[in-house]
């Protein structure tokens, strides 16, 4: 029977589920994978985590250097976060040829190409399922389920943080603020919460699994990125009056004028499958040229869902010959003949006041039809003065848009107040 010796760096909340796992499912994974894994050295300095998942003295390294040595580690997993240790340490035991599974989508997004680079040259594998959408295993789907089809579009939920903060939103009218600090209170919402609520964390994720879907380097920086700080309680709910779902998007787009990436808060239909994912829940939905559509759904974050794909990634490599690597040109800016299309096509929904007077709604209409923007829905709601119009509109364009909201404000016909994406 094969046997693979396992190193763990940082038993914090994913490194302690891959911890549980494999540990409790050893003799499991004898049975069925015919392959005997061995928790044979962890890294972390806090006692208590130590203590509360009773980890023997004797495994427990004092050192990076101490694992990069050890002659019965053959895989490491690091789920210690953030990018500058992780990224040494990374580094340092695939210097010493032994495979390495992440957690860590920042450290992937940002140096996939040199971790790649070193692992190749030491022979080495590199693993990151964890690193995206928790427990769903889109990445194995990208490598091993849909490699047979050209993937046109990806479109998903892939940040557990701000899909639980914008469902307390639609259901129950609670503000951003309160839902925030209930995420926090959960667990679910880091105390900074920036990296989630500002679109960061989606973002990496997407530069990783657009990459893998249309097969070229797609760089976190190429990612039009917009959180959701900026949406209020008002427009999701005249969205959801309209049969819409508001939800932090992750857009993934591939067609002869180029690829277009984008993460940023957008309506759905409440008939789209991606409009019921709720709570801190996860899905991607994916086009392939043969295959059509599928949808992947499941628990984006925790312990034991991560801790699910830390494992899955050391089953995989155990089982393989020969490392897997990427299947395109993996280095830190995309192929010069890789356009990306930033102007790109989409329906909008915008909240304007105007002054309730005859002959405004022309007006604005007028200045729609210069930039080639025709309405699919109206709704004025009359007050004192002035009025709030609510306006849906077929598919446009990203710069038509900017062009009609900046003489819309320039104007003395409306204000601008919210201007969010419609997605079908």
């Amino acid at each position: 029977m094969k046997k693979i010796g396992v190193a763990i760096l940082g038993l914090g909340v994913v490194g302690g589920g891959a911890y549980r796992i494999l540990t409790e499912h050893r003799e499991f994974y004898k049975t069925t994978q015919a392959v005997d894994i061995s928790v044979e050295c962890v890294l972390e300095p806090n006692r208590a985590r130590l203590e509360a998942l009773g980890v023997p003295d004797e495994i427990v390294a004092n050192n990076i250097a101490e694992i990069a040595c050890d002659p019965d580690v053959n895989i490491v997993v690091e789920c210690i976060g953030g990018v500058d240790v992780a990224r040494e340490y990374v580094l340092d035991v695939l210097y010493g040829g032994k495979s390495v599974v992440t957690s860590n989508k920042e450290l992937i997004a940002k140096y996939y190409h040199e971790l790649e680079r070193t692992a190749k040259r030491h022979s080495a594998g590199l693993y990151f399922e964890a690193s995206c959408v928790g427990g769903v295993p889109i990445i194995r789907t990208l490598y091993d389920g849909v490699q047979s089809n050209k993937i046109t579009s990806m479109m998903g939920i892939i940040n557990g943080t701000t899909n639980y903060i914008l469902t307390k939103m639609t259901e129950e009218g609670t503000s951003y603020s309160a839902a925030l600090k209930e995420a926090q209170q959960l667990g679910y919402a880091e105390a900074d919460p920036d990296a989630d609520v500002e679109g960061y964390d989606a973002a990496y994720k997407l530069s990783v699994l657009s990459s893998l879907a249309f097969h070229t380097k797609i760089p976190y920086t190429k990612v039009l990125r917009e959180g959701i700080t900026g949406v209020c309680e008002e427009d999701i709910a005249r969205g959801k009056a309209l049969g819409y779902r508001l939800k932090l998007l992750a857009v993934a787009k591939q067609s002869e004028e180029g690829i277009e990436v984008r993460v940023h808060p957008a309506f759905l239909k409440k008939e789209h499958p991606l409009a019921s994912v709720a709570g801190s829940y996860n899905a991607v939905f994916l086009t392939g040229d043969s295959v059509g559509d599928l949808m992947l759904y499941g628990k984006g974050a925790g312990d034991l869902p991560t801790g699910s794909a830390i494992v899955s990634d050391i089953l995989y490599a155990a089982s393989r010959v020969e490392p897997r690597y990427s299947t395109f040109k993996n280095t830190a800016s995309p192929e010069k003949d890789v356009k990306f299309v930033t102007d790109f096509a989409s329906s909008y929904y915008m909240r304007l006041t105007v002054n309730d007077k005859t002959g405004v709604l022309s007006k604005i209409a007028a200045i729609f039809g210069k930039y080639n923007i025709s309405i699919l829905e109206l709704l004025q709601t009359p007050e004192s003065d002035k009025a709030t119009l609510v306006i849906v509109t077929h598919e446009t364009h990203e710069a038509a848009i900017k062009n009609a909201v900046a003489k819309l404000n320039a104007s003395e016909l409306a204000k601008v107040e919210a201007v969010l994406r419609v997605v079908s």
